[in-house]
């Protein structure tokens, strides 16, 4: 079975306009939710008030550290930070062969905001690394999680991309599956290699949240834009005539 079978693959990319989130107030509503909880959060961590939370958890995750375990989770960590990369490579290739030209667009927006997000928020907190349980100290501040913040939007943004293509559920179910404990492993990876505490984590989900919600608002309220000037326009006026 070829691709040609699974997905929509049309030339000019000629498929319905729906969003991820069909309304506007929906996905507005999970952005500021998001941030609200990312705002409390944040002042969680300045105040110190995570520490006991923080502790807690590292010393329960790292308590089940094995050596096969050990080499999954670096596995799971590179798929957040160089595998990540590959797949965008791959991925941007993918949508130039097949023309998806606003699919490209989409992921090039979602990586470049995470960027912005990523360094913004790293430099704003400053909070120093946790003592790593396995491999050397990463050299960038440790709040939010990149690998989360990162792996959130784009595995989730691609499965969204691919699944809205998918003529099959148990493909689009696949997708989903597979983004979700990609990037639930990568999240749990840097908690347990201890180069992140388990607040950072929550804090690059957080983010990634606020910022794939924000974009699936915006795109919607564009589409309905299109729409709207289409149907005023003299040819939109002759052609509902």
């Amino acid at each position: 079975m070829s691709l040609n079978d699974e997905f929509r693959l049309s030339p000019a990319e000629n498929l319905p306009e729906r969003s991820l989130l069909k309304r506007v107030p929906l996905s507005l509503g999970v952005a500021i939710f998001a941030a609200f909880l990312f705002a409390w959060l944040a002042e969680s961590v300045m105040e110190r008030d995570t520490a006991r939370f923080d502790l807690a958890v590292r010393n329960a995750v790292h308590g089940l550290a094995s050596p096969a375990l050990t080499h999954l989770m670096f596995a799971a960590s590179f798929m957040g930070a160089t595998g990540l990369i590959v797949c965008a490579i791959l991925a941007f290739a993918l949508f130039r062969h097949f023309l998806w030209r606003r699919a490209a667009i989409w992921l090039l927006v979602t990586l470049g905001g995470a960027l912005v997000l990523d360094l913004s928020l790293k430099y704003a907190f400053h909070r120093p690394r946790p003592v790593p349980f396995f491999g050397p100290v990463p050299p960038t501040y440790s709040f939010p999680s990149g690998h989360s913040l990162f792996s959130f939007c784009f595995y989730g943004v691609l499965a969204g991309l691919l699944a809205r293509r998918a003529h099959s559920l148990w493909l689009r179910i696949v997708l989903w599956s597979c983004a979700t404990v990609l990037v639930l492993a990568i999240g749990f990876s840097r908690i347990y290699l201890g180069v992140h505490y388990p607040s950072d984590v929550l804090g690059g989900f957080l983010a990634g949240t606020i910022w794939v919600a924000t974009m699936l608002a915006f795109d919607y309220m564009r589409q309905q834009n299109n729409k709207r000037s289409a149907a005023t326009s003299p040819a939109g006026s002759r052609i509902s005539q």
